[in-house]
């Protein structure tokens, strides 16, 4: 893949700060079962980021799934 130190760089500028947990054991779900977690979004980045062909391309694909961050910062899939 072409560019995927350049998709990485992106990827951290553009993380949520957000603990990152060992990843074995999955999350309790809270009472809102709909909401996705943080984790969650950043494993989708994380594997939008491997398919990626270049920073345009891994920015497009983002904002297409609703992963990139809006304007408060937070994506819309964790609305």
């Amino acid at each position: 893949m072409s560019g995927s130190l350049e998709v990485r760089k992106f990827l951290w500028q553009h993380d949520d700060s957000m603990p990152r947990g060992s990843g074995n054991v999955p999350a309790q779900r809270s009472d809102e079962p709909s909401k996705i977690s943080a984790e969650q979004v950043h494993r989708a980045r994380l594997a939008v980021a491997r398919g990626a062909l270049d920073v345009d391309d891994c920015r497009q694909l983002l904002d297409m799934l609703g992963l990139a961050p809006g304007d408060d910062g937070v994506p819309p899939v964790r609305r």
